[in-house]
């Protein structure tokens, strides 16, 4: 059974890895490993070392830090409701489709979106 700190640290890699558009191979390569090794980190299978988690890091241009965001810190076992949410390929796909447009139109972008958001 995966600690939950590993799945989280694995959920995020995979978050990442997917908002930058890599794939579990080009991640793989990047920090020297194999790509069956990334799938066993994002599901927390196996646990990701001090020297790799910087590695990694390192690849996806994130300070270590990243991949313990939103790690619920008390005695719950379970991570905030905010990474269900992340977990959802949609979401994933919405965020790096998101980020491709040019800044200036995101920015009027995201304000339609949240007067939607408020009149719904």
């Amino acid at each position: 059974m995966s600690h939950i700190v590993d799945t989280h640290v694995g959920q995020r890699i995979r978050h990442r890895r997917w908002l930058l558009g890599v794939t579990q191979q080009q991640l793989a390569d990047a920090v020297g490993i194999k790509f069956q090794q990334i799938q066993k980190y994002e599901t927390g299978a196996n646990r990701v070392s001090a020297s790799r988690l910087w590695d990694i890091s390192r690849a996806l241009d994130v300070p270590p830090s990243f991949f313990f965001e939103g790690l619920k810190t008390d005695d719950e076992t379970t991570v905030s409701d905010s990474n269900e949410l992340l977990n959802r390929k949609e979401t994933l796909e919405l965020l790096r489709t998101y980020y491709a447009i040019p800044e200036s139109q995101r920015k009027r972008l995201f304000d339609l979106a949240r007067v939607l958001g408020q009149v719904a």
